[in-house]
């Protein structure tokens, strides 16, 4: 394989470069930053124990093989499983991702950074429990550290490369920080980096089908956890000597950008740092697509003024961004959970039905009160251009939307529009206090109330918890048979 790394191949393509530089070097993360990984982690681990409820989840954790458990392998939060890092990384992602609930970015392309956690945490872990000269003795402060990395590459990333304008899934930006920070938590140099990431942008990307009607399905509950499980898997291969391919971007005609992205080439918009970490948006309230949370919060507010009146509705005007047009505007049947999560209108209907949003009410049982696509058919959702604005303005990142309701006599509701969600940095001093009782509820949807407590006392402090070993953190989340 030595072979493959001679005078006549190129040098490797500068964007696989700054990544592995970046993870080899930076260490600087600004305390806020530092803060937010808590608070981040606290919170992904909080969706995978609720996830852990739902049957159509539970399928699909455990050995590929069945009974194929390991002794020192890496632990699945919630589960008694011990499994080989790379299923580890696909449960781990998979749990996490699959109520839509966990922290968000948005941009050019779409996505959830702490999906990434799949990779980290399998990595971290096996690297703490496994025998002979490669142990480790990682610690929290290594994954928090990790865990920015991972947001910064994937969201500086998706900041002016918009792979869903061709068709391509936001996961595959998962894959590629998933990579490069397994590869350094393995103990890779900046060499395997390198090759890791380049074998990471040779799978190409998944299509959006799976996201959008008539193939809306699971799938897309489940392709995070498979692109930081292969994140794991390049990081492996590359460390037992499988070499990178130095133009996979680049080469004419055969690379990810000619092949792929017509030609666009891929970017980093700005310096790699701690910027993602410390912007990202957390979903508190509603386990629904990010760019309908504050449509969802209107309607909400709207709920007591609708409620005794749903019969009476003539119509409902729905204002939001451009990107909440194309993806989450849907019209006629709804198939399932995961079309129902990532349709505007279903989401505003059940809120003023209801006034409130929860993981449950996508489920067929919900689904079938009549009122929902009663309201549905009345609705119109229109781009407002100021919000769409705003969505891009690097100073504001702003996720606007506004809904009004009409009835049949001739009166309306206050039009409610409200451009900042929950969970976005500016809301922060709010959010927090939510987002630890949101939690709460989490953790005890899993555990006991002892452990339940236990588990909270881990993210009091952060300096307690950097300095907690990762093996004994991942101890503290295993389901005792």
């Amino acid at each position: 394989m030595q072979g493959l790394r001679d005078a006549t191949r190129p040098a490797p393509d500068a964007l696989f470069t700054a990544i592995a530089d970046y993870v080899i070097d930076f260490s600087a993360a600004s305390p806020d930053a530092r803060d937010t990984a808590r608070y981040c982690l606290m919170d992904s681990l909080g969706c995978a124990l609720l996830a852990l409820g739902f049957p159509a989840c539970v399928e699909r954790l455990g050995p590929i093989v069945p009974g194929a458990e390991l002794r020192d392998g890496a632990r699945v939060p919630g589960t008694a499983y011990v499994l080989d890092p790379v299923k580890a990384a696909f449960d781990i992602g998979t749990a996490i991702r699959w109520l839509d609930y966990n922290d968000t970015w948005l941009a050019a392309e779409w996505g959830h950074p702490s999906d990434n956690l799949g990779a980290i945490l399998a990595a971290a872990d096996y690297v703490c429990r496994r025998d002979g000269p490669g142990r480790q003795r990682l610690l929290m402060a290594d994954v928090l550290t990790a865990m920015i990395q991972a947001h910064e590459i994937q969201g500086v990333l998706a900041l002016e490369n918009a792979f869903n304008r061709v068709g391509l899934d936001h996961v595959l930006l998962v894959r590629i920080a998933s990579t490069a920070v397994a590869t350094r938590l393995l103990g890779g140099a900046r060499a395997q980096i390198v090759d890791a990431v380049s074998n990471a942008w040779l799978d190409g990307g998944a299509l959006r089908a799976y996201r959008h009607a008539p193939n809306t399905g699971p799938r897309k509950s489940w392709a995070a956890g498979d692109a930081t499980s292969r994140g794991v898997r390049h990081a492996l291969m590359a460390l037992a000597g499988e070499p990178g391919y130095p133009s996979a971007l680049s080469a004419p005609v055969w690379g990810f950008e000619d092949a792929l992205m017509r030609g666009a080439r891929i970017r980093l918009a700005r310096p790699l740092g701690s910027y993602v970490m410390e912007n990202v948006l957390f979903k508190i309230a509603y386990p629904a697509e990010f760019h309908a949370q504050t449509a969802v919060e209107a309607a909400i507010e709207l709920h007591p003024e609708v409620a005794g009146r749903i019969d009476d509705i003539e119509s409902i005007t729905i204002e939001t961004q451009e990107a909440a047009c194309r993806i989450i505007d849907k019209t006629g049947p709804l198939a399932n959970p995961a079309d129902r999560d990532h349709c505007l209108q279903y989401m505003v209907a059940v809120a003023l039905i209801h006034g409130e949003l929860t993981a449950a009410h996508y489920e067929d049982e919900a689904a079938a009160d009549p009122r929902i696509d009663a309201l549905r058919a009345r609705m119109t959702v229109v781009e407002n251009e100021t919000f769409t604005k705003e969505y891009f303005d690097p100073e504001k990142r702003a996720i606007g939307n506004a809904v009004q309701v009409r009835f049949t006599d001739g009166t309306a509701t206050r039009r409610v529009a409200i451009d900042y969600p929950l969970g976005h940095r500016k809301r922060r001093a709010e959010g927090i206090p939510l987002l630890v009782e949101k939690f709460r509820r989490n953790v005890r949807s899993r555990f006991d109330e002892p452990r339940a407590r236990e588990l909270e006392s881990v993210f009091d402090d952060l300096d307690r918890l950097e300095a907690m070993p990762v093996d004994e953190f991942m101890t503290l989340w295993v389901e005792r048979r």
